[in-house]
């Protein structure tokens, strides 16, 4: 229906556009008329009303091909952004499909070409994209530095384009604790408080979304497993060191399961680990089979696979 009316606008114009085109004929007859009038006292100047009428006629005529060229602007200029839009749809399917199909290097290049974009979906994809690139074995070490930085820089700006997107929060805190492993312990433990902060927003916008419970249920984790040197650096940074407990890690690891069964390979391993911390042996070989058996799709899947073995044979 668009192309119709945008049709009907341009054919209106051309319409216009041509009756304005006098031929030579028509001119030639309009001298002689003014000739005429010329020699002609009484008919030398046309009526004052007749000039009124035809001044309005042009005028509406002006008006209303000033009015269609607008409209058949306006009209472009939504097809283009109809275009805009359905194109970064289109790329985000396309994205998602090939996440979905572990096609991790095809991914990359396929997000990495919209860098500079504006769109906070594309951005935190690409963050997750790079940092998926940076985690396969194959990645040199350099560039898996120069990866996890630019991470961090994607999921920091799909931030800045939109602050209510879960998404770039939970990528946020992801890449912000992995750029902590190259700047030692105590830029990582400094960073520990905005990580959970950030990861607590993900899940106010996005109460079901069971990785980034099962993040926090790792944050829990983590501290709860720290030694005591570490625990000596927190408390430098901190007036009220942040702390946590197995139990506590177990709770989100099961939350996380109850929202998302069977959802991440990882959490199955940790539900394991945590077991095995807490020294139920009969719970620990049930989670940590199930990572073991988890099909791996990913690079992160085949180490816990892996480790999972490691972990059972050692039990």
């Amino acid at each position: 229906q668009h192309k119709c009316y945008l049709r009907f606008v341009l054919n209106i114009l051309c319409n216009y556009s041509e009756e304005r085109k006098q031929p030579p004929t028509q001119l030639a007859a309009q001298k002689e008329q003014h000739a005429v009038f010329r020699n002609d006292a009484d008919s030398r100047k046309p009526p004052l009303a007749e000039v009124l009428r035809k001044s309005l006629q042009r005028g509406v005529v002006l008006s209303a091909g000033s009015f269609l060229v607008y409209e058949a602007h306006k009209l472009i200029s939504g097809f283009a952004e109809v275009h805009a839009s359905f194109k970064v749809g289109d790329v985000i399917e396309q994205a998602d499909y090939l996440y979905g199909s572990g096609e991790t290097e095809k991914l990359y290049r396929l997000l990495v070409q919209h860098k500079n974009s504006d769109d906070a979906e594309l951005l935190w994809r690409l963050a997750r994209s790079s940092r998926d690139l940076a985690q396969l074995g194959t990645t040199s070490a350099e560039e898996k530095k120069k990866l996890t930085y630019d991470s961090l820089e994607y999921a920091k700006k799909a931030l800045e384009k939109n602050e209510s997107n879960f998404a770039a929060h939970k990528w946020y805190g992801i890449c912000l604790s992995d750029v902590g492993d190259y700047e030692g312990i105590k830029t990582k433990i400094g960073n520990a408080v905005i990580i959970k902060e950030h990861f607590q927003r993900a899940i106010e916008l996005n109460p079901k979304d069971a990785t980034t419970i099962h993040l926090i249920g790792v944050w829990c984790y983590s501290f709860a497993e720290m030694p005591w040197y570490q625990r000596k650096i927190a408390a430098t940074l901190f007036a009220t060191p942040p702390t946590s407990t197995f139990q506590e890690a177990l709770h989100y690891f099961h939350m996380a399961e109850e929202a998302d069964p069977n959802f991440y390979s990882k959490n199955l391993l940790f539900l394991g680990k945590t077991y095995l911390k807490l020294n139920n042996k009969k719970m620990a070989l049930l989670w940590l089979s199930k990572a073991k058996e988890y099909p791996a799709q990913t690079e992160e899947d085949k180490q816990v696979q892996k480790e999972a073995l490691e972990l059972l044979n050692s039990i």
